[in-house]
């Protein structure tokens, strides 16, 4: 797939989504026995660990299609950076989507210890320090509202990748793969395209 069909592909599995269509693509038998030798994966999602966040079933896709990698408030580390660069340089997705939602916990922790002074135990901490320079960039820019916070934090996180991964960075220089933003709402089901680094946004995509 070129980078706007693949985009194009997961907006309208989307769509079907919300719709209560969904047609459950890449998920029988045949599909199964056909990726068995090797995979081909159209996009990489970097998205939040939230259970409710499940990439294959809220984009209507199946087997093969998306290499998935999940953190809490989708914070960046080596392992992420490195797995992430698999899926673009060894198996060739031309897609990177960093996948952020409303009512993210990660988000409104940092929030309120940046606002209270008061940390974390344990690993937690070091998944609020990560998301902390996007909470003092919203608050800086005067925002107020959580969803302008959760929109900071996934534009942050693309220019995060980009800014650390050189083979990341090389590829979209090259035309060859994008990474873009989603925010997905959970009462509605809907994702909202937010920032789209190297890609063009498809006509009458919902953009900020």
């Amino acid at each position: 797939m070129t980078v706007p069909d693949a985009l194009d592909t997961l907006l309208a599995g989307n769509r079907r989504f919300t719709a209560g269509t969904p047609e459950h693509p890449n998920q029988d038998a045949a599909r199964r026995a056909a990726i068995a030798p090797a995979q081909s994966p159209f996009a990489v999602m970097f998205g939040c660990s939230d259970s409710r966040l499940a990439a294959e079933i809220i984009f209507d896709r199946g087997l093969g299609d998306l290499f998935v990698v999940r953190t809490a408030g989708h914070v960046v580390g080596p392992e992420v950076l490195g797995s992430i660069e698999y899926g673009v340089s060894v198996l060739g997705s031309p897609l990177v989507v960093v996948l952020g939602h409303d009512s993210c916990g990660a988000v409104a922790a940092t929030r309120a210890a940046v606002q209270d002074g008061t940390t974390a135990t344990g690993y937690v901490r070091d998944v609020i320090e990560r998301v902390t320079p996007s909470v003092l960039a919203a608050r800086a820019a005067g925002h107020t509202e959580d969803a302008d916070f959760i929109d900071t934090h996934i534009r942050h996180t693309v220019d995060l990748l980009l800014e650390r991964s050189r083979v990341l960075a090389a590829a979209v220089d090259a035309g060859t793969a994008a990474v873009v933003g989603l925010s997905y709402r959970l009462a509605d089901g809907t994702a909202r395209l937010i920032t789209a680094r190297g890609a063009d946004v498809p006509a009458g995509t919902p953009a900020q």
